[in-house]
């Protein structure tokens, strides 16, 4: 749990961005909710050791299993989450059997796989942002849910976000419906299986890694799901965005205390507001003018009464550059 915590921290820390003054997300917070960054994960001990050789829409290979259609769109929260042409998107996951391609012969999995390369696959998106894999209904493995990897780039090959996604679960959802599959070649069942609450990536909550499953075991399933990253901001001048930067909070979660980390590149003068998810104002941290540099905002749980929950962050920077907002969640245990 530590190390996905320090691998989330690491990565939210270097997708800082800002937003153009005239590309400003819309001031209800409740956008924040569908256009705030989706969470970050660990690519896992699986990823895959030389994607760009695997442009491929149908990643099936000699796996077999219960057909399913993956249906990816890439939003980019730096253009008011209009959807991102162009990105690479890489996908991984196991067979039904909860073996990866490209490993094994060791103690992480014991059957060698290391000379194939089934259920990997990379496309860009298109004008929608859309990209589209054929597979198969992933199985599952000791101590994880269901899921499927997913690391995104932009055009150039710069990484811009590695989530996962999770599965619906519940007696009649497709996970229950497809280990029950005898049938179909998935004879572990649902008995042993851990539950996105006790899964070591998901147990922090699963709101913006949710798919959405449609489908059934004679027809095959559809995946689609929406990934939210922090892609190109159509001008900004890219010194600006590295200058001013807005970090996820830390530690997240937290149970009393939580710094965000705000670095101004000249004074500015910086507004920071905590909104339930129902786009209810709670509190201002902090609304005065800063001096150019690094600031620790510290937010003390007490001093706001807040509950334990998910909570929207939402910073506003004004300088002679223009107005800047960011919306991070954060989560109070």
């Amino acid at each position: 749990m530590e190390r996905k915590e320090f691998l989330k921290k690491g990565v939210s820390l270097l997708g800082l961005a800002f937003v153009a003054p005239s590309l400003i997300k819309a001031e209800n917070p409740n956008d924040a909710l569908v256009c705030s960054v989706t969470n970050s994960e660990t690519a896992g001990p699986f990823p895959t050791i030389n994607p760009s050789s695997l442009t491929n829409a149908n990643i099936v290979s000699d796996r077999t299993g219960v057909p399913l259609t993956i249906n990816i769109t890439i939003n980019n929260t730096n253009a008011n989450c209009a959807a991102l042409q162009g990105a690479l998107v890489d996908i991984w996951h196991c067979d039904k059997d909860g073996y990866y391609s490209e490993y094994g012969g060791s103690g992480m999995q014991s059957v060698n796989y290391t000379a194939v390369h089934f259920l990997r696959g990379r496309q860009v998106t298109n004008a929608n942002g859309l990209v589209t894999f054929q597979s198969i209904f992933p199985g599952w493995y000791t101590s994880r849910a269901t899921h499927i990897h997913v690391h995104i780039y932009n055009a150039s090959g710069t990484s811009l976000l590695v989530t996962q996604i999770a599965f619906p679960e519940g007696t009649n959802s497709a996970v229950a419906l497809v280990n029950a599959s005898t049938a179909n070649g998935y004879t572990k069942g649902m008995s042993g299986y851990t539950y996105n609450a006790n899964d070591n990536v998901f147990s922090d909550g699963v709101t913006n890694e949710l798919s959405t499953i449609s489908g059934s075991i004679a027809a095959g399933y559809t995946l689609n799901h929406t990934i939210f990253v922090a892609g190109p901001t159509l001008g900004l001048d890219e010194i600006g965005i590295q200058q001013n930067q807005i970090g996820q909070n830390f530690p997240n979660p937290f149970t009393d205390s939580t710094t965000i980390p705000v670095q101004l590149a000249s004074s500015s003068d910086v507004h920071i507001e905590i909104f339930d998810l129902t786009g209810r104002s709670i509190a201002v941290i902090t609304n005065e003018k800063l001096t150019a540099g690094t600031h620790q905002i510290h937010l003390n749980r007490g001093d706001y009464s807040l509950s334990s929950g998910y909570y929207i962050y939402k910073v506003t920077i004004s300088n002679n550059q223009g107005t800047f907002t960011e919306n991070k969640r954060m989560l109070v245990k």
